[in-house]
């Protein structure tokens, strides 16, 4: 049986661990984007695609750790993947019908 304490320390390494991976996302896309280091801007829509999965990644972790859904029902979790897929497909469609 867990205790509370136990759980507390859990969600602490949680959210360092969220915290880290965030920053490492932040920093390769921010090494991805152009002008910034060797990236080739070349690449265009491919790396673009990068770049939005790697913000939908962060969309993910910052609401399932940040905002507590990851202890929500299963179908408030399930729903919000479901928007965050969405979400994220519909801008990257607007972006490739505007280029």
């Amino acid at each position: 049986m867990t205790t509370a304490t136990d759980r507390d320390a859990r969600d602490k390494r949680l959210v360092v661990y969220t915290w880290i991976a965030l920053t490492a996302t932040t920093l390769l896309a921010w090494r991805l984007s152009p002008g910034h280091g060797d990236a080739a801007t070349a690449l265009g829509k491919e790396l673009i695609a990068g770049i939005v999965v790697l913000g939908a990644v962060k969309c993910r972790l910052i609401i399932g750790n940040f905002m507590e859904i990851r202890h929500a029902p299963r179908a408030l979790r399930i729903a919000l993947d479901i928007w965050l897929v969405v979400l994220w497909a519909a801008l990257f469609g607007i972006y490739l019908y505007s280029t």
